[in-house]
Parts: C-alpha cells; sequence; structure tokens
C-alpha cells in the first residue's frame, strides 16, 4: 500500500485517491481569498466575520501542509513521475 494516501481509502497508486495539484491549487486560492476578506472585514469593523475568515484561513494552511506531506510522499515513491493538475 501507498504512503501518500491514507489508509483503507479506495484509491490505489494507479488511481489516485484525490487530485492532489488541483486540491493544492483551491487550498491556495482559498487561503488568499479567506486571508483577504479577513483583512477587509476587520478594516470595516466587523469582527465576528474577520475572525470567521481567519479561522476558515488556518484550516486551508493545514490543509495545505496535510497536501504537501501527501504529494512528498508520492514523489518518494515515485520518483521521476510528472503529474498533471487533475491527478
Amino acid at each position: 500500500m501507498t504512503r501518500s494516501q491514507p489508509r483503507r481509502a479506495r484509491g490505489t497508486v494507479g488511481h489516485a485517491n484525490s487530485a492532489l495539484n488541483l486540491r493544492l491549487t483551491l487550498a491556495s486560492f482559498g487561503l488568499v481569498i479567506m486571508v483577504l476578506f479577513a483583512v477587509l472585514a476587520f478594516w470595516a469593523g466587523i469582527a465576528w466575520l474577520g475572525v470567521l475568515c481567519g479561522i476558515f484561513a488556518v484550516v486551508a494552511v493545514v490543509d495545505l501542509v496535510v497536501i504537501q506531506r501527501r504529494r512528498a510522499a508520492r514523489r518518494r515513491e515515485e520518483p521521476g513521475v510528472r503529474h498533471s493538475l487533475f491527478e
């Protein structure tokens, strides 16, 4: 079993559990947008919305760390293989 996917996942090495590169792109976009919204909310004086967007930004950072760890494990298992955005 590959270590780049969670245990008991339905995917295999040949057919990945999730598109890690696409997840990386979406999580990065979410991080940028949530930080921007948090700054705008604090600037507008809506503190509760700024805090909520800040929490979502932290979730995006955690997701980015998990994705990068899985991509690194996949890179170790399949050296020299290039993956497209949707693999």
